[in-house]
């Protein structure tokens, strides 16, 4: 379960939405409710320097996608398999590979 976790953890800092961090670089006038509904799963640090404006750091994604890619290859067992078998029955061109066999 720990392990699922992480896959998709690292999945969302890889490939997931930047937008509402953006957002966040413009906004004038911020209040709570909004920021508490921004999705910012990928900000690693937000700073305010003293000269004023807003710094935004991001988690590196290259890095992301390296541990996503580690965890992904060490798995092993009945899912492994059945992620295996999938993409041999895409490979082949079933379409409906997971409703009852490959099609050729």
């Amino acid at each position: 379960m720990q392990e699922q976790t992480a896959l998709e953890g690292f999945r969302q800092l890889a490939f997931g939405d930047i937008r509402d961090a953006v957002k966040l670089l413009f906004c004038e006038k911020l209040n709570p409710r909004t920021l508490r509904n921004m999705n910012l799963f990928a900000v690693s640090e937000i700073r305010r320097p003293k000269g004023g404006g807003m710094e935004i750091r991001f988690f590196d994604r290259i890095e992301a996608l390296r541990l996503l890619s580690e965890l992904e290859s060490a798995d092993s067992g009945a899912d492994g398999l059945l992620r295996a078998i999938e993409a041999g029955a895409a490979a082949l061109g079933g379409k409906d590979a997971g409703a009852g066999g490959v099609q050729p």
